[in-house]
């Protein structure tokens, strides 16, 4: 197969075969995202847990230091005492009757939606719209609350939620390439940190089974799964 010049550079530089520090593959993410965009870093965790069993789902929020670098859409679904607590904290959509009515008819334009208690009993009729696209709100993860304000800021400032998939992998976007190296390695622990944090008492084994960064046109960096350099949380 014919190789682009990027693609032979990046051959050049990086043993893609490597388990490499995370401040290592974080320069060489930064290193190789040459794209005209501002691309994301992601990353993949993959875990000895079965997802089959609800005991070893690992599921979870955690609030990125430095955020993820995205502008977040954010509907709140909540009654007139709640309305304006949402718009100053920075939503971008505010309603309930209405925005129920908007979702019925196919309208999924956001990132998050945070919910007051109250209004889901309505909310949750809509969960065949909402639940494949992953917008239904949820308590665990903070996106169900009587704190509305609080938890548009949290999501604004870079708090995300996440869940194992089926084959055992947690996903995430950590970041943009356009953030220092600092930033992105402290994003980088704080996430894997919560991870290590969620083990659940029914998984046996090696835990951490694999890590791989990436950019968006980038390639998977493997991580050093020993974790030495970083602070792990007990």
């Amino acid at each position: 197969m014919k190789l682009t010049k990027k693609q032979k550079e990046i051959v050049k530089s990086t043993d893609l075969k490597k388990d490499y520090k995370i401040t290592e593959a974080v320069a060489l993410i930064k290193k190789h995202a040459k794209a005209k965009f501002d691309e994301s870093v992601d990353i993949a965790i993959n875990l000895g847990v079965d997802p089959k069993h609800a005991d070893q789902v690992v599921r979870g929020t955690v609030s990125l230091p430095n955020g993820t670098g995205k502008t977040v859409r954010v509907l709140v679904i909540a009654k007139s005492e709640k309305k304006q607590e949402a718009i100053d904290a920075g939503a971008e959509h505010v309603g309930f009757e209405d925005y129920l009515k908007k979702i019925q008819e196919g309208w999924t334009d956001i990132d998050v939606i945070i919910a007051a208690p109250d209004t889901m009993s309505e909310l949750g009729k809509l969960g065949k719209i909402l639940g494949p696209r992953g917008l239904m709100p949820n308590p665990k993860s903070g996106t169900v609350t009587p704190n509305i304000g609080q938890a548009v800021k949290e999501v604004k400032a870079g708090k995300i939620d996440f869940r194992v998939d089926k084959n055992g992998t947690v996903h995430s976007s950590i970041g943009k390439a356009s953030f220092d190296e600092q930033s992105l390695v402290e994003n980088i622990t704080t996430f894997i940190n919560m991870i290590i944090k969620l083990k659940p008492a029914a998984s046996k084994g090696t835990y951490i089974k694999g890590i791989t960064l990436s950019s968006t046109m980038g390639p998977g960096i493997k991580i050093d799964k020993t974790l030495t350099d970083i602070k792990t949380a007990a």
